[in-house]
């Protein structure tokens, strides 16, 4: 216990609120998977987590994505906003949008910011920021 709050103390950076809704995508996050929504009677793709498909109102379930998806839009952050981000000044917020369809918010990493492009193919990675938060990210493919 002691250690995982010494390890939140450390990662600065706001965390995602994990809700009783939202819990089975951080859980798969965790063990490195991404997973989304998928309506059991019109089989779409949906994130963020709802409560019923917004197409049918059918129920959803869980399921692995491919992980596969491309730059739907992004900017640059030159202006700090937060302390914690100081350091990684300037960054992106990427929009992505997974092979699935859905829309994702996050950045990509491994790649220098006048590298990205709009429609760049990327692949999920996940950086380990907590014990109990994994955060997906996005690399080139």
């Amino acid at each position: 216990m002691a250690e995982t709050q010494q390890q939140q103390q450390q990662y600065q950076k706001p965390l995602p609120e994990i809700t009783k809704q939202s819990k089975p995508f951080w859980d798969a996050a965790h063990e490195h998977k991404l997973v989304v929504q998928q309506c059991t009677q019109c089989q779409r793709y949906q994130y963020p987590p709802i409560d019923l498909c917004p197409v049918c109102a059918g129920e959803l379930t869980w399921v692995e994505a491919s992980g596969k998806g491309e730059v739907h839009t992004f900017i640059i952050m030159h202006q700090l906003y937060h302390p914690a981000f100081k350091a990684e000044l300037p960054y992106n917020v990427s929009v992505i949008q997974i092979e699935e369809g859905p829309f994702m918010l996050s950045n990509v990493v491994n790649c220098a910011n006048e590298d990205i492009k709009i429609g760049m193919p990327v692949k999920v990675v996940f950086e380990d920021v907590t014990d109990e938060v994994t955060l997906p990210k996005w690399t080139p493919a």
